[in-house]
């Protein structure tokens, strides 16, 4: 790892956008653009004199293919600034930062912005194969009467619409969707719906607490679409919600034993967020100032059926690499795809049994303290835009800390397919 630091001088996102059955008006370029606009009118140098831009995003739209390139012209850097598109499932908008990071680190660039993205409400239906076949049969056809028995071989089974999103979310490996590998989770740990239903009750609560305390301001930008109607705060979040009406709600994942809801669950949503990182020589030369230093960063494998637990895993690693424990640690952000993975990351960290025969550790880690853990809410008030998530927690992370008088800070993720990521942040100040 290169001795070089690197700082996130600015960042903004836009709010999340809950995902109400029709796609929302804004693409993925649209919201990062929204983002990082505010971030290059306020700096002290030109969009041209960006680096580079490099931007996570797991379902880009066909017209907006590497739509990291997409928004670096939309903003102005120009056509001499390169740009790519990063995926790590939900955690590529931290994998955006990581590579941002390494490429400053190592003396390839001094200024790059990058974040993620997500349109998830424009996740694309299409024709299933067999559809796409006979489409395929009938252009093929050369003569009238070939083209009349290609056309005879339809079949109403053609019409069955293959959902992008459901696809995306199911494991093609292990065949289980991510909320069924949250139910297994929450089985293994003895996590029951009231325990999750409390930790999503407390999530809104926090962020509702948030907003109504100012401490949103500096992190979102409003959004304004063509209907003269301005968005500035997270569509998901239900202020009224309390344990009767999450009570009410039925297992989504596994009717008939579960007990994970939609209540207890990240939403399908739409966002993103986008930073400012710069070198030291770069912070120098614009006077910039400091947010906070991105330290490093580690990931994990886990079984994919239980991919809730890989933050467990990546956290293990990050400490580890720089002697830290627990303790060390002001604040984490831990995203929140559900209820039941937070909490079971909780117990697996606190767990001696977990110690020994997952993580090869002779005593466990021990959990964060629930105090300094999601502090203003997390993605099930808020929502998880899965490109978007990773940049979000740590550009929150970062503001919370310089809110709470700086210290190191953890951002985790849990990540489909079977993974975890974990981000060492440090913001100058004494811990309050």
């Amino acid at each position: 790892m290169s001795d070089a630091k690197v700082y996130v001088v600015d960042g903004a996102r836009t709010p999340f956008l809950k995902a109400r059955g029709q796609p929302n008006e804004f693409s993925a370029a649209d919201l990062a653009v929204a983002a990082a606009r505010p971030l290059l009118a306020r700096a002290p140098f030109a969009p041209e004199q960006i680096d580079e831009v490099i931007v996570g995003c797991v379902i880009p739209a066909p017209d907006e293919a590497n739509v990291a390139r997409i928004i670096g012209l939309r903003l102005g850097c120009g056509k001499a600034v390169p740009a790519f598109t990063v995926q790590r499932n939900c955690a590529s908008g931290l994998q955006a930062l990581a590579s941002a990071r390494e490429r400053i680190a190592q003396g390839h660039a001094h200024l790059i912005l990058a974040g993620g993205t997500e349109a998830m409400s424009r996740a694309p239906i299409q024709w299933n194969t067999a559809m796409t076949g006979w489409l395929a049969g009938v252009l093929r056809a050369r003569n009238p009467i070939a083209r009349l028995r290609a056309i005879a071989a339809f079949r109403l089974s053609h019409l069955v619409p293959v959902y992008t999103l459901l696809l995306g979310l199911t494991d093609p490996l292990v065949k289980l969707n991510m909320g069924q590998t949250a139910e297994i989770v929450a089985h293994r740990f003895g996590i029951t719906r009231a325990e999750q239903d409390t930790y999503a009750l407390a999530s809104h609560q926090r962020l509702s607490a948030a907003y109504d305390a100012g401490q949103m301001r500096d992190e979102i930008e409003p959004l304004y679409d063509t209907r003269g109607r301005i968005h500035q705060e997270d569509s998901g979040l239900r202020r009224d919600t309390d344990m009767n009406q999450l009570a009410k709600l039925r297992p989504v994942f596994d009717r008939k034993y579960g007990v994970v809801t939609s209540g207890n669950s990240s939403q399908v949503t739409d966002g993103a967020a986008m930073l400012i990182l710069a070198s030291e020589t770069a912070v120098e030369r614009y006077s910039l100032p400091v947010l906070g230093e991105l330290l490093g960063e580690d990931w994990a494998g886990v079984d994919p059926s239980q991919m809730g637990l890989g933050p467990v895993h990546a956290v293990a690693k990050l400490l580890a690499r720089f002697e830290l424990s627990m303790e060390d640690i002001r604040q984490m952000e831990l995203n929140e795809a559900f209820a039941a993975q937070v909490l079971a990351c909780q117990a697996a960290w606190a767990s001696a049994e977990y110690a020994r025969d997952e993580l090869d550790l002779d005593v466990p880690l021990g959990p964060m303290e629930p105090a300094r853990l999601n502090t203003e809410g997390g993605a099930v008030a808020i929502g998880h835009p899965v490109g978007a998530s990773g940049a979000r927690i740590v550009l929150h992370l970062l503001r919370s800390l310089r809110r709470h008088g700086g210290g190191l800070g953890v951002a985790t993720l849990c990540i489909g397919g079977g993974q975890g990521g974990a981000m060492l942040v440090r913001v100058e100040g004494e811990p309050a």
